[in-house]
C-alpha cells in the first residue's frame, strides 16, 4: 500500500496573515466545514493568544469540526500554549502546534537567545503542551537557513519530549528544491530517534518554489505538508494545496505516497477562500484558475477533442470543474434553499438569518435568471458580516452621461443614525466613494479596487474587493450584486467597517 501523506492546511492561519485577509469567526467556521469535506487531515484553526477574536475563533473552529483533527499555533511559551489549550478543548481530535526560531540570524537579532537557551525553551515548551495533549507539532523556524548541527540537537531534543511531528519550514522561501529535499534526508538520517516522528514541511513561495520545495521534501521522507487554498499566505504565500495534492495524486507513477484528499471539492473551497477573503484566484493559476482547463489553440482542440489525454493530464470534474449545477431559481422554496446552504456547508443559526437570507436570494433570483452555487456563497458573504455594522448602504443614486460630470448620491445608517451625501467625480465608482468618504472622514487611502464576474453572462453578479489602509493597517473588504456599482459601495463601506473595529491582533513571530 502506499504511504499516507498527511495534509495539514494552515488558510485560516497563515493564510490570514495576508495583509487584509482576516476573517470572521463564521467565515472561519464555513472554511474549516469545506476542509473537513475534503479529508484535509490537520486543519490549523489560528494563533489563539494573538487576540480574543482568535481564540474564539479557534475556539469555534473546533467545536465545529469532528472529522478532522484542529490545531492551534503557538509560540515556545507557556501562556501561548496555555491559550491554545483552552481553546481547542471542545475538538474531537486536537493538535498543539509551537514553534521557535533556530537560524542564527533569529535567534541573535530577534529573540536574542544563546542557542543553548533555545533548545531549553523548545524542550520546556513541547512537555508543556503535552498536559493538553499527546498530538505535539514542533517547528523550528527559518529551518531553511539554520545550521544542521544545531538543528539535528533541537529536534532529537524535542522529539525526546514528546513531539510527534517534526515541521521543517522554509519560513523566507530561500532553498532550492534539491537542497531542501537534502535537508529533509539527512535530517532524518543524522538524528537518532527520527523514526518517532512524522516529518513535515511548511514553504513559503517568494521565489516561487513553494509547491517544489515541498514536493522534494516528500519525495526525500517527508510525510506532511503545510499548505493553504490558493497558495493564500504572508508575502508571496504559501504551498498551494491544490498543487500538491494534484501533483502527488497525478504522479502515482513517482510519488510512494498519497494523500486522502477528496479532490471534487477543490475548486469549491477555492472559490469558498477567494470570495471571503477578497483575493481572487488568477485565471491562468494551476488548479483551479478559470484557465486551467482552457483550450484556445486550434491544435490543442483538435487534439483534446480526438482524445483528452493529448492536452490534458487530469480531469477537470476530478477537481471539482464543473460540479456547481443551476439547483435553485426564483420559484424554488426555503426549504431547498435552505437545504442548498447546508451543502455548501454555511450554518444558518436562526430563523431571522435564514429569512433575510432568503429575502436576498429572492431579489437575486428576480435580477438574473440562473442562481449558481457561486452567487450563494457570494449572497452569504455579503450578508453575513461582523455581529455588529457600524455603517450600512441604506440607498444609492447614481448618473452617468456623456458629456457630463458622474454624479452620486449616498444614504448611510452610521451607528443608527441615517446620513446622506452627494458627490461627482471622474465615474460612477469615484463619485460613490466620494460621496461616501464626505460621510465617514475615514483618512484611509484607497490602495485596491478589484471587480470579477462571480459568474458568466452580462447578468452575473460582480463582486468587488476594496482594500483601505490608514496607520500601518490594511484591510479588504468585499461587496456583491449585478450593479456594480452598487458592489462597489458595499464593498468600501466593509472595508470601513474593519477599520472601525480596530481589531488588535499579535502576530505569531513577534
Amino acid at each position: 500500500m502506499k504511504e499516507h501523506l498527511y495534509i495539514f492546511d494552515t488558510t485560516l492561519r497563515d493564510g490570514e496573515q495576508s495583509p487584509g485577509a482576516s476573517m470572521t469567526r463564521e467565515e472561519k467556521v464555513r472554511i474549516a466545514r469545506q476542509l473537513e469535506r475534503m479529508g484535509v487531515d490537520v486543519i490549523e484553526a489560528g494563533f489563539p493568544a494573538a487576540s480574543n477574536g482568535d481564540f474564539e475563533a479557534v475556539k469555534a473552529v473546533a467545536d465545529t469540526v469532528k472529522e478532522s483533527t484542529v490545531c492551534g499555533l503557538a509560540r515556545a511559551i507557556e501562556r501561548d500554549i496555555d491559550r491554545a489549550g483552552e481553546a481547542l478543548k471542545g475538538a474531537a481530535d486536537i493538535r498543539i502546534h509551537t514553534f521557535i526560531a533556530t537560524s542564527p540570524i533569529h535567534m541573535k537579532n530577534k529573540l536574542r537567545m544563546e542557542p543553548e537557551k533555545v533548545i531549553e525553551q523548545a524542550i520546556k515548551a513541547v512537555k508543556w503542551a503535552r498536559q493538553y495533549t499527546d498530538n505535539v507539532e514542533f517547528s523550528p523556524e527559518d529551518a531553511g537557513r539554520s545550521e544542521i548541527d544545531f538543528l539535528c540537537r533541537i529536534l532529537e531534543a524535542v522529539i525526546d519530549a514528546g513531539a510527534g511531528t517534526l515541521n521543517i519550514p522554509d519560513t523566507v522561501g530561500y532553498t532550492m528544491p534539491e537542497q531542501f529535499g537534502q535537508l529533509i534526508r539527512t535530517l532524518r538520517e543524522r538524528i537518532p530517534n527520527s523514526d518517532k516522528a512524522v516529518f513535515s514541511v511548511h514553504c513559503h513561495n517568494d521565489l516561487g518554489l513553494a509547491v517544489a520545495n515541498s514536493l522534494a521534501a516528500v519525495m526525500n521522507g517527508a510525510r506532511q505538508v503545510e499548505c493553504t487554498i490558493n497558495g493564500l499566505g504572508e508575502r508571496a504565500g504559501n504551498a498551494a494545496l491544490e498543487e500538491v495534492v494534484m501533483a502527488v495524486r497525478t504522479r502515482q507513477d513517482y510519488f510512494p505516497c498519497d494523500t486522502r484528499i477528496d479532490a471534487t471539492h477543490i475548486v469549491p473551497a477555492s472559490k469558498l477562500v477567494s470570495g471571503i477573503t477578497g483575493f481572487p484566484v488568477q485565471p491562468n493559476k494551476a488548479i483551479v484558475g478559470a484557465n486551467a482547463f482552457a483550450h484556445e489553440s486550434g491544435i490543442h482542440q483538435d487534439g483534446v477533442l480526438k482524445h483528452r489525454e493529448t492536452y490534458e493530464i487530469m480531469r477537470a470534474e476530478d477537481v471539482g470543474w464543473g460540479a456547481n449545477k443551476l439547483l435553485l431559481g426564483k420559484h424554488s422554496g426555503r426549504n431547498a434553499f435552505r437545504s442548498r446552504l447546508q451543502e455548501l456547508g454555511v450554518d444558518v443559526t436562526s430563523e431571522d438569518q435564514l429569512n433575510a437570507l432568503f429575502v436576498r436570494f429572492k431579489e437575486l433570483a428576480d435580477k438574473k435568471h440562473e442562481i449558481f452555487d457561486e452567487d450563494l456563497q457570494a449572497l452569504v458573504s455579503d450578508e453575513i458580516k461582523q455581529p455588529e455594522e457600524y455603517y450600512r448602504l441604506i440607498s444609492l443614486v447614481v448618473h452617468s452621461e456623456t458629456g457630463e460630470p458622474p454624479f452620486a448620491r449616498v444614504v448611510i445608517a452610521e451607528g443608527g443614525n441615517e446620513r446622506q451625501a452627494e458627490s461627482s467625480g471622474s465615474g460612477p465608482v469615484d463619485a460613490t466613494f466620494r460621496a461616501i468618504e464626505k460621510i465617514l472622514n475615514s483618512g484611509s487611502e484607497l490602495q485596491l479596487f478589484s471587480v470579477n464576474n462571480i459568474t458568466s453572462g452580462t447578468d452575473a453578479q460582480g463582486e468587488v474587493t476594496v482594500r483601505l489602509q490608514k496607520a500601518g493597517r490594511i484591510v479588504n473588504g468585499q461587496g456583491a450584486d449585478t450593479d456594480i456599482v452598487e458592489a462597489s459601495a458595499k464593498a468600501y463601506l466593509s472595508a470601513c467597517n474593519k477599520l472601525y473595529t480596530k481589531l488588535e491582533r499579535a502576530h505569531p513571530q513577534v
